[in-house]
Order: C-alpha cells, then structure tokens, then sequence
C-alpha cells in the first residue's frame, strides 16, 4: 500500500510539474529550509487570479536544513496586514509529496491544493503559505500576490 502511495504521489507531481508555473514568491522566514522554486497551476500571469470555485494546485521544492517527523501547512490570505486563515485539503506535509522522516539537506517537492470558495469576496490579497517542522518552526514560507476573480 505504501508503495502504491509513493507511485501515485510521484505521479501528481509530475503532472503539476508538466502544467507548472514558477511565480515570483518571497520568503517570509524560511528558517529550516530554503525554497528552490514555488509553482502555482494555473497562474499564467502574476499577481495569481484565483477564480471562485477553482482549485489551485501548488508544488513547492525546497532543501531541508533540519530533520523532522512531521511537517504541517499553515496557509493564511493576508488582507490589510490580518491574516485569515485558508482551509486546505490536507495540512499533513508528509502526505502531501513528502517522504517523512524529513532528513537534513535533502530535496523535497511539496505538493498541495488550494480551493477557492465561491463564497469568497473578489479581493486582491497575499496568500503566505507555511510548512511548519516538529519544532513550530518555518521548513519555507513564501508569500504571493493574488487575487480572487468570479
């Protein structure tokens, strides 16, 4: 069963990677990692229009500085300086394209989506997306601008 996971999670990442696009991000206090690329499907044009009831898939590739059991996603729409937090799928980072135990200098692609409710006002705001270590402490953290469309 393990090994059915691994192949499907090798599986979606190479489709996110093949309709990948690599957006420009920054870094908002990666402190046990450090971020290669961050791609966002779709997002042909920067700021990211996310349009209501669409789901965004994301795929981050990052180096680890640390080791970790765990790793959990925290995903905030950051508007006028107040973070409100975003309901993603699954937080759990080792079921999200991670081989967990996370090991020191290690290459990972994180892989996650992101639904846009239709319920959500049309906006422009910062998405800042953190994968936390066993610590609390940021594997990445990366920030993009967006906004939601109908």
């Amino acid at each position: 069963m393990e090994a059915l996971c691994q192949v499907l999670a090798a599986l979606l990442a190479l489709g996110v990677l093949c309709g990948a696009q690599p957006v420009k991000f920054h870094d908002c206090g990666s402190k046990t990692g450090e971020i290669k690329t961050v791609d966002i499907t779709p997002c042909p044009s920067e700021p990211c229009e996310l349009h209501k009831g669409q789901t965004y898939n994301v795929n981050v590739t990052f180096t680890s500085a640390t080791t970790s059991q765990t790793s959990e996603a925290v995903v905030h729409g950051i508007l006028g300086g107040i973070p409100l937090r975003f309901h993603i799928p699954n937080a759990d980072g080792c079921k999200s394209g991670i081989q967990c135990p996370i090991q020191n200098k290690q290459n990972y692609n994180y892989i996650n989506s992101l639904p846009i409710k239709q319920d959500y006002p049309s906006v422009k705001l910062v998405v800042e997306w953190e994968l936390k270590d066993d610590n609390d402490t940021d594997l990445f953290c990366w920030m993009v601008p967006v906004e939601i469309v109908s």
